[in-house]
């Protein structure tokens, strides 16, 4: 039977695309990585009404598509990722999809538990957030997962989740409070350095850079005090639909930047 000359012309891309895809890892490899990366992963309900599908086909999607990242992190030996999974202002969705949501987070965090992946890597994952607006069975993922990985530091998965950069930095602000009413700090010896160790990723480094999918160009209360100096990616390709290609142009566009820091 003849080939078809689009399958060919198939062919022939799928081996340009793969060949450039090689080349631009090695590219990146060569010159220095971003040590923390942040993504808010946006567009999972849109992608979904694209291709006809129901909101939760997308968060599936949107699911299996993280996973992928994280295997392309340790790929790149990027050490740290953060990433934006549900917001406080997200509980104002239907409320059957936010249970069902839920619902996907508590086994979330129940599967990765049992992820070979994560012990053979040796990763720490922690949730970010006001987990006390989380229903009880999510808590409860959430203290396990930590609890199994804490001793973990080879790599770190942050996912923020119930997560709102203000009350961040008003819960930060209220704990230093308490500390300066207990008389164990003095106003005048609180800095930068002293706050960050309230906020939920202290003892972590500042992301180097946030890159956000779907096509909308803003942070949307996402680590406002952490991101100070990140440099920022916008992409337009829908979360479910992030590739690799799109992951190692990011980070090259980060590699090309100047970090000049105000000087």
């Amino acid at each position: 039977m003849p080939v078809e000359i689009s399958d060919v012309s198939r062919a022939i891309s799928a081996a340009a695309f793969q060949a450039y895809e090689k080349r631009l890892l090695a590219e990146i490899m060569d010159q220095p990585l971003p040590q923390h990366i942040a993504v808010i992963m946006d567009g999972n309900r849109r992608f979904a009404r694209e291709i006809s599908l129901k909101p939760l086909d997308g968060h599936m999607k949107g699911k299996n598509k993280l996973e992928e990242v994280l295997e392309w992190c340790m790929e790149t030996n990027i050490k740290i990722l953060t990433v934006y999974a549900f917001s406080t202002e997200n509980f104002n969705r239907d409320s059957d999809e936010v249970n069902t949501l839920m619902g996907l987070f508590a086994k979330g965090f129940n599967d990765v538990i049992k992820d070979e992946r994560v012990h053979k890597h040796k990763i720490r994952i922690r949730a970010l957030g006001q987990r006390n607006m989380l229903p009880e069975p999510v808590q409860k993922a959430i203290e396990n997962v930590e609890e199994k990985t804490e001793e973990y530091d080879n790599y770190n998965f942050n996912i923020a989740i119930a997560y709102g950069g203000r009350e961040e930095i008003m819960n930060a602000i209220k704990e230093i409070a308490k500390e300066v009413r207990a008389g164990n700090v003095e106003p005048e010896d609180i800095d930068s350095s002293y706050m960050a160790k309230f906020l939920y990723t202290g003892g972590l480094p500042d992301p180097d850079l946030v890159l956000r999918t779907s096509g909308e160009e803003r942070i949307s209360n996402f680590l406002l005090w952490q991101l100070a100096y990140s440099e920022l990616y916008f992409t337009d390709v829908y979360w479910p639909k992030f590739k690799k290609i799109d992951f190692l142009r990011a980070i090259r566009s980060y590699q090309l930047r100047k970090r000049r820091y105000g000087k």
